[in-house]
């Protein structure tokens, strides 16, 4: 979003409106299509935890909707947790309006500050790979790590927390 409003001097806005559009519409086909490999990859216990996580977060009501909402703000990657939502086939429409919420804040604050960059770009090339890039990265892949690895089940009825590896069919 923010090489195209900078490389043809698009409408902010416009491009803000358009992008997250496009973001809802991407991950709403994620969600669809994530049962149907998540059943040919992973083991029927790892798509019975993660469903059953699923159903946790849908019991929370409101306070499901605010950790959404909090974790669509974060500068983290939000495939985990459309990832997750297809997986334990959740309803796309109890996911998208808190996303929505939290996704427009973060990209229109993106999109600012990108703008912001780009015309200061020569200051900042030298820090392109930063301490921050790469901890955003490994933050993205610890998340999809714990949804994938912890027993969620055990975690939250037996309150034991457990690894499984052989998620893997």
């Amino acid at each position: 979003m923010i090489f195209l409003q900078v490389m043809f001097g698009l409408n902010i806005w416009w491009v803000i409106v358009i992008g997250v559009a496009g973001s809802i519409l991407g991950r709403y086909i994620l969600t669809l299509y994530i049962p149907l490999l998540a059943g040919r990859f992973f083991k029927q216990s790892k798509n019975e935890d993660v469903q059953f996580l699923g159903k946790k977060m849908k019991e929370k009501g409101w306070r499901g909707q605010i950790v959404i909402i909090a974790y669509s703000l974060l500068p983290l990657p939000t495939t985990p947790l459309f990832v997750a939502g297809g997986m334990a086939k959740i309803n796309a429409v109890y996911i998208i309006p808190a996303f929505f919420v939290g996704k427009f804040t973060s990209d229109t604050i993106t999109v600012h500050l990108g703008k912001y960059a780009s015309e200061h770009a020569k200051d900042m090339i030298e820090g392109a790979l930063s301490w921050k890039s790469l901890a955003s990265l490994v933050v993205g892949l610890l998340l999809l790590c714990a949804l994938l690895f912890i027993d969620w089940r055990s975690l939250i009825q037996k309150k034991k927390f457990q690894l499984n590896f052989k998620i893997w069919k």
